[in-house]
C-alpha cells in the first residue's frame, strides 16, 4: 500500500496544547506529536467537512 504524500507545515499553538501533546506521546498513546496532530486534523475534517459533503 502506497503511503500518502506529506507536506511540512508550521503552526503556533499555546504552551498548554504543546504540553498536552507531549504528555500523549510520553503515555504512548501516539508515537509522535505529528501523528497526534494528524489524527486531530483528520477527525476535525471528518466531522466538519466530509460529513457535510455527503448530505
Amino acid at each position: 500500500m502506497k503511503k500518502p504524500s506529506m507536506r511540512l507545515i508550521s503552526i503556533k499553538v499555546p504552551n498548554a496544547y504543546l504540553d498536552g501533546l507531549n504528555k500523549l506521546v510520553e503515555m504512548g498513546i501516539y508515537p509522535s506529536r505529528s501523528e497526534a496532530i494528524r489524527v486531530a486534523v483528520r477527525d476535525m475534517l471528518k466531522k466538519e467537512l466530509w460529513s457535510r459533503e455527503r448530505k
